[in-house]
């Protein structure tokens, strides 16, 4: 599956929004700090997951003991999947996604850009005990090298890419029961706009939605089941906001005045499911 640009208006709408999101190189150019940093660490597998209803989709598809028979998966409606399964996991950061199911997985590959991202996921599977391998590129380019697999999970990379018809038809190639697709119903930065404009007079389009994705998926011939949540609130560290912000650290108490004035943040995701292609 190629990376090649889908034509329809909303995939077209969706290249807008998302290319509305990037950060002027005069801003970049004064950054103290790369805002594209981030901690491995931050992104570890924690050792005893949350049930959420991706987990839970995952797990009906891998076909483990009590899952309930997942329309999304190779064998239909009402029909469990068989038990256990490979697993890739794209854009594995610190394999949160596939570490979450390991116990029901026979083998899990883990897709990311960044090598020390997939240094902490092949730390954390190794602790694990679970067989695993790596893979380093970006996706759809890598969907080669990492190969197939049973189940496909991709949590909260969609929004950080522009063609968004190509990315998901190429998970659903992938897969030969079915995809979990984690995201956050707008754009996870759109919080921060009105300190865009606060501190830099930057003023952003109006963020990607679920909806607009779905409409993308939809062009590509996809209509996932949708399950919406709401995530726990989560303290940021203020040196991480202001490192996005493109900000230096000796504003954090500035930066900390004008997140008083913000609405309390809602972390509202959404599972997203449908059946793979692969053979």
């Amino acid at each position: 599956m190629s990376g090649a640009a889908v034509a329809g208006p909303a995939a077209a709408r969706w290249r807008e929004l998302q290319q509305g999101r990037g950060i002027p190189p005069e801003i970049l150019a004064a950054a103290p700090d790369s805002p594209w940093r981030h901690n491995p660490a931050r992104f570890a597998a924690p050792e005893q997951p949350d049930d959420t209803p991706s987990r839970q989709a995952a797990v009906a598809l891998l076909g483990a003991a009590g899952g309930a028979g997942n329309p999304a998966a190779a064998g239909g409606a009402g029909n469990p999947a068989p038990a256990g399964g490979t697993v890739l996991d794209v854009g594995c950061g610190g394999g949160a996604a596939s570490l979450a199911v390991y116990e029901h997985a026979r083998h899990i590959t883990g897709l990311d850009i960044a090598e020390g991202m997939l240094a902490e996921f092949e730390r954390a599977a190794t602790a694990r005990g679970v067989p695993h391998r790596t893979v380093l590129g970006s996706w759809p380019e890598a969907a080669g090298p990492a190969g197939p697999a049973d189940v496909v999970l991709c949590h909260h990379v969609g929004h950080n890419t522009v063609e968004l018809g190509p990315f998901a038809a190429a998970l659903g190639a992938a897969a030969r029961r079915g995809v979990v697709y984690e995201m956050y119903t707008e754009h996870p930065m759109a919080w921060m706009d009105p300190l865009w404009v606060r501190f830099h007079d930057l003023h952003r389009p109006r963020p990607a939605t679920l909806d607009d994705a779905l409409a993308v998926l939809a062009e590509v011939g996809i209509t996932p089941q949708v399950q919406r949540w709401e995530r726990p609130a989560y303290d940021q560290p203020i040196e991480d906001i202001c490192r996005r912000l493109c900000v230096s650290a000796d504003r954090a108490d500035e930066v900390r005045a004008a997140l008083a004035e913000l609405p309390p943040r809602r972390r509202t995701v959404a599972t997203l499911t449908w059946a793979g292609t692969a053979d």
